[in-house]
């Protein structure tokens, strides 16, 4: 359909963020879009759905798609997250193929080429942590440029960033404006993403569980929105009154997630409210429950629920 009241001048390209888990994808598209959106943490597999995160410059839309890290994995719930990773490059103008400087390259070049099983279109291969290593200009970055090709044909150029330090993320947004067709916005009207409060909402709490939980726990939980009421046209200092519930998968895990006196689920919740609280621009009620859901990332109505359905390689999944 034609959008007659944009400017004749716009512009717009979609740009799939791709990489081995704890690469740096989050953190690099929250520095381009200037807040902390997508969520981050240290453990890997932070993320597990792909969507949109967008900003404008100019008149030019850039649209990143966040994706989870691509891995090796055969179980049902990691072969979901890779189709997300997957899908999110099939309808991209262009991919940022991201590389840890920090650990070995080539062994991250074949890890990609095993995990993206699909021809892509145009890539830009983005090294990134620069800040952490010495010298890192001086790198042979053309080199590991003309392996990419090897196994990515349509890789086109490279760029060596820091997101701690801001190096050379300006010239990448740049690149970005003068890559982008002419083309109407598809965020015409302000709009972030195209998830809505209650995406996000969850996403805040399980970012919480991420940092204070230990070891395996954070992989195996999820969650989900039991209630969401919007107050914001009551006459309220309450916008939104939320209810979640934070499913693990043994009794035992249930413990650690309350904690002792419920020490724990009040930290996650305070941190996240505080979070959500930023979103929406006011003042939350928030119930947080935990509930034992067994084998949780093997239902198929939960992962359903959280974003996750079925894969091209999907396993037969059941309902507890």
């Amino acid at each position: 359909m034609l959008i007659t009241h944009q400017h004749p001048l716009n512009r717009s390209i979609m740009v799939s963020v791709l990489g081995a888990p704890n690469v740096g994808k989050s953190s690099l598209i929250n520095y381009l879009l200037g807040f902390d959106l997508t969520i981050v943490t240290k453990k890997a597999q932070t993320t597990r759905n792909r969507f949109h995160c967008v900003f404008t410059v100019d008149r030019t839309e850039i649209i990143l798609v966040d994706t989870p890290g691509l891995h090796n994995s055969n179980k049902e719930f990691n072969k979901r997250l890779n189709q997300q990773a997957r899908e999110g490059a099939k309808y991209a103008d262009l991919n940022l193929l991201l590389i840890d400087l920090t650990k070995p390259i080539t062994a991250q070049i074949e890890a990609l080429r095993k995990n993206i099983i699909d021809e892509i279109g145009p890539v830009w291969v983005i090294f990134t942590k620069s800040d952490l290593i010495k010298n890192a200009g001086e790198l042979p970055l053309q080199l590991v440029l003309d392996k990419v090709i090897e196994v990515f044909p349509s890789a086109e150029r490279y760029f060596l960033i820091s997101t701690e330090t801001g190096n050379n993320i300006h010239e990448l947004t740049g690149a970005l404006v003068d890559r982008a067709p002419e083309g109407p916005h598809h965020y015409p009207d302000g709009e972030t993403s195209n998830k809505n409060e209650r995406f996000f909402v969850t996403e805040y709490i399980r970012e919480q569980a991420f940092k204070y939980l230990k070891d395996e726990l954070p992989f195996e939980v999820a969650v989900i929105i039991d209630e969401y009421k919007d107050l914001k046209e009551r006459p309220s200092k309450i916008v939104s009154h939320i209810s979640a519930s934070i499913l693990v998968n043994r009794p035992s895990q249930r413990a650690i997630v309350i904690g002792s006196k419920g020490s724990m689920i009040k930290k996650i919740g305070y941190e996240a409210r505080r979070k959500i609280e930023a979103m929406v621009g006011g003042q939350i009620h928030l119930n947080l429950h935990v509930k034992v859901s067994p084998n949780w990332f093997k239902n198929n109505f939960i992962l359903e629920e959280i974003g996750l359905p079925r894969a091209v390689n999907s396993n037969r999944v059941w309902r507890a």
